[in-house]
């Protein structure tokens, strides 16, 4: 195990050498000589003279090396109740095949293949075929709504649609086919063909000559090689959960990404070849792009896809049974699937129900972590909890405990040291460096390093203003931060969460710090409303553990003082109030910034990536009933 201070040193003084010798560790077509270049928008690209292929690296190459007969993916679906071992033998059989089905229908290199599936083994394969033969993947989040599938099928203008009949959340089927249809109808850029998987939980009707039954089409298709591409080539665009306007494709690229990939699994998750991974997410997502299926399988890991969730599929202990029954080392989920499990179980009574000792480590992202939830599970399970940062945009961690390469005493509410390769600094609004401890903008000096992302799909601009623009030299990552006198860094939310109270800025990540602290609180939220004398004040949403019952009184009366305690009086928590859910998206992100609309008497847009739409309304009408859209009108 080596040093983290000379591993991270030298991928800022001399990043080509440690790319370069990062780079070793795959089996390249071509080896690349130009570690690192500029393109022609002047943007830093890695390995752009060599030649690889994702898919070879995650399935071929470890059949050649003799490990055909490992489990590569362990499908687990409470919801159908079905449990799948696949090798990686197998996969790469299926995938190859698969391939073979798009290449049929006219798919090939650089053409874009729109996947709109569940968590099902065959959106894996899916992804895996269109790495195969070169084809750009754009994974969708099963079940969005049509007119956002529309939108981004004009956006990609993919060739072909990878779909299925149905997803199922708990025990509710979703059809997909008459989505896709819907979408295909308003799009300007219809895909030539669909392929869809059917379920038997619900059969969907094909259209003649421009569906295809997704069986009936790999049983008349022959396997098909791995094509090389270009280390720069794209592999795959994943549309940001923008709430607005036109959405944004992150573009990855193949070679970048796949050394980030192959380092970041042992690096910082310490997951060796042959052990179980788990990142219990969705494909739809970054994180399942990157730790379902690129990472572990590049790795010669085995991933689980987990067709479920954390509560009712079917109690609170389903995170705890997987990890039992597959022997999992590392389990990798966003705050909120913990929260869930927390209010659900607050003593881990199910969670003792399993023999969990083959777990070694808890790994949170995608939102930040809060103390009082990483406080439950390190006191509850005994294991590291690790909070890293990282964006779709970066693909993989940012700032993270290295625990393959030198673990080290964690902080509540900070995700450690920037990670090897990227270069964090803090700035204030005009670009110049803040003392250890003051907030600023968090921002990464370029160059990046491999697996972030070079442009936005075919809107170069929108990536040069959106990123680089505002801090010449560097990448604007949008949160807000301070890193300690230690250099750990404390991530406190985006930059548009700070509230302005009588001339002091304060996170709503610092107060909510203290807010979900509270024993009986189970999540909240934080936002500033305005004040003719503060400027702003901030109130608290409330969601109580199941089983609490507080007055609202004296609820307020208690988290006053705790912040008033915590932070300081100028902060003067305004208001508390008691909610039955949080409005989230998907991947479990609470919606501040459509909250703070809301609260301003503004407009805002229902986000296409909302969980429970009608949670909007239930704040809507909270705040009215209580004239918070008067006073911050």
């Amino acid at each position: 195990m080596s040093n983290y201070a000379e591993e991270y040193g030298q991928s800022v003084s001399d990043p080509e050498s440690f790319w370069l010798d990062k780079a070793q560790a795959l089996s390249w077509f071509k080896f690349p000589q130009q570690i690192l270049s500029q393109d022609e928008n002047g943007i830093d690209r890695w390995f752009a003279d060599g030649e690889l292929n994702t898919a070879y690296l995650a399935l071929d190459y470890h059949v050649e090396q003799g490990r055909g007969d490992q489990t590569a993916v362990l499908y687990d679906s409470p919801v159908t109740g079905t449990k799948r071992a696949i090798s990686y033998r197998e996969l790469t059989s299926q995938v190859a095949t698969l391939a073979g089905g798009l290449k049929k229908l006219g798919v090939n290199k650089g053409d874009r293949v729109l996947i709109y599936m569940p968590m099902v083994p065959e959106a894996a394969v899916a992804m895996l075929a269109c790495a195969r033969i070169g084809a750009i993947h754009s994974v969708v989040f099963g079940g969005f709504a049509a007119h956002e599938l529309a939108v981004r099928i004009d956006d990609a203008q993919p060739k072909v649609v990878l779909s299925a009949s149905c997803g199922i959340e708990m025990d509710k089927i979703i059809e997909y086919k008459p989505l896709l249809d819907k979408a295909i109808e308003v799009a300007q850029c219809p895909p030539q063909h669909c392929v869809i998987l059917q379920r038997e939980q619900c059969q969907a009707s094909l259209l003649q000559g421009r569906d295809y039954d997704w069986h009936k089409l790999v049983s008349i298709s022959e396997p098909v090689a791995c094509t090389p591409v270009k280390a720069t080539d794209p592999l795959y665009i994943l549309y940001t959960s923008g709430t607005t306007g036109t959405p944004k494709g992150i573009v990855r690229d193949n070679g970048g990404h796949a050394v980030a990939m192959k380092y970041s699994m042992s690096a910082i998750y310490d997951i060796q070849p042959g052990e179980v991974f788990w990142a219990a997410s969705d494909v739809g997502w970054v994180v399942g792009h990157s730790y379902i299926v690129y990472a572990p399988l590049i790795s010669g890991c085995t991933t689980v896809l987990y067709e479920g969730k954390p509560v009712r599929t079917p109690d609170a202990g389903a995170f705890w049974r997987v990890i039992s029954e597959y022997a999992v080392k590392a389990i990798f989920s966003a705050p909120t699937a913990f929260r869930a499990i927390k209010k659900e179980d607050p003593q881990a009574e199910l969670a003792r129900q399993y023999d969990l000792s083959s777990l070694e480590v808890i790994y949170l992202a995608g939102e930040r972590l809060d103390p009082p939830t990483y406080h439950w599970l390190q006191e509850t399970f005994q294991v590291p909890v690790v909070d890293h940062w990282w964006q779709t945009e970066t693909g993989w961690a940012i700032a993270a405990n290295m625990m393959g390469v030198e673990p080290k005493p964690t902080k509540p509410g900070s995700a450690t040291f920037p990670v090897p390769g990227y270069h964090v600094q803090i700035l204030d609004d005009t670009g110049h460096p803040v003392a250890a401890g003051v907030q600023g903008n968090i921002v990464l000096k370029r160059p990046m390093p491999p697996g972030c992302l070079p442009t936005v799909w075919r809107n170069f601009d929108r990536f040069q203003a959106g990123y680089l623009a505002d801090f010449p030299g560097f990448y604007l990552s949008g949160d807000g931060g301070y890193l300690d006198e230690e250099g750990y860094l404390f991530v406190m939310g985006r930059t548009d969460d700070v509230m302005n109270v009588a001339g002091h800025r304060f996170s709503t990540g610092q107060i909510e710090e203290v807010v979900a602290s509270h024993s009986g609180v189970a999540e909240c939220a934080v936002i500033g409303i305005h004040n003719d004398l503060k400027g702003q004040v901030p109130i608290a949403l409330v969601l109580l553990k199941d089983g609490e019952t507080i007055d609202e009184d004296t609820l307020q009366q208690e988290m006053v003082a705790m912040v008033r305690r915590d932070i300081g009086a100028v902060v003067c928590l305004h208001q508390v109030y008691q909610v039955k859910r949080l409005p989230k998206t998907r991947s479990g992100k609470i919606l501040r910034k459509v909250i703070r609309k809301i609260a301003a008497g503004e407009s805002y847009t229902t986000p296409s990536t909302i969980d429970d739409p009608e949670s909007l309304r239930e704040i809507e009408t909270l705040f009215q009933a209580k004239g918070l859209l008067q006073q911050s009108a």
